[in-house]
């Protein structure tokens, strides 16, 4: 259980993640204290869609073929509709997510960052909430989901939408403070 100012939380994106929703845990992480990593499949930086239009660049620290599970805490998924479905088809993103689940860490999804846990068959049989739109996605994967601006179901917390950002983070949180949860199934 380690408090969250000795955590260390990764935050897994590539080009096109929902702007606030990558810079705001990031900030209030760090804020709180935690180390956090920004992993994207390739180095330099990646462009945020914000809104409506493309947004700002965020430096990368290391690439997913660089990540070692076992050296977090925690995982922070972005939505965005860009980010997501480019990442549910990257190997390498579906390896490092399945290595979080295995290991019983805590993970965290916003928006429609619930599609790559929907790729790794995490969702069945577990609350859940996402983006309106992906709704559907959720249930036909077995998920029960909710309209909340946050749920918590054995240490794999989601939200809505930017919205719900606080919320979010204010669980991510309390999530990493409460350690592996060992009762939860692998996925």
């Amino acid at each position: 259980m380690p408090a969250i100012d000795k955590a260390k939380i990764l935050i897994m994106a590539t080009h096109g993640f929902e702007q606030s929703e990558l810079t705001v845990p990031r900030d209030k992480l760090r804020k709180a204290g935690a180390e956090v990593t920004v992993a994207a499949p390739e180095s330099g930086k990646i462009r945020g869609w914000d809104k409506s239009d493309w947004g700002q660049e965020v430096e990368v620290d290391t690439t997913l073929e660089q990540v070692d599970v076992g050296d977090y805490d925690a995982i922070v998924l972005p939505g965005g509709q860009i980010n997501p479905d480019i990442l549910r088809v990257n190997d390498r993103a579906m390896e490092i997510l399945r290595g979080f689940l295995k290991a019983k860490k805590v993970v965290a999804a916003i928006c429609h960052a619930p599609w790559l846990l929907i790729e790794v068959d995490a969702v069945r049989g577990r609350e859940v909430t996402s983006y309106k739109s992906i709704k559907t996605d959720v249930m036909n994967a077995g998920g029960k989901w909710s309209d909340r601006e946050v749920i918590a179901d054995q240490g794999i917390v989601t939200s809505r939408n930017p919205g719900d950002l606080d919320a979010f983070v204010d669980k991510i949180v309390e999530e990493v403070e409460e350690g592996r949860h060992t009762d939860r199934s692998a996925a």
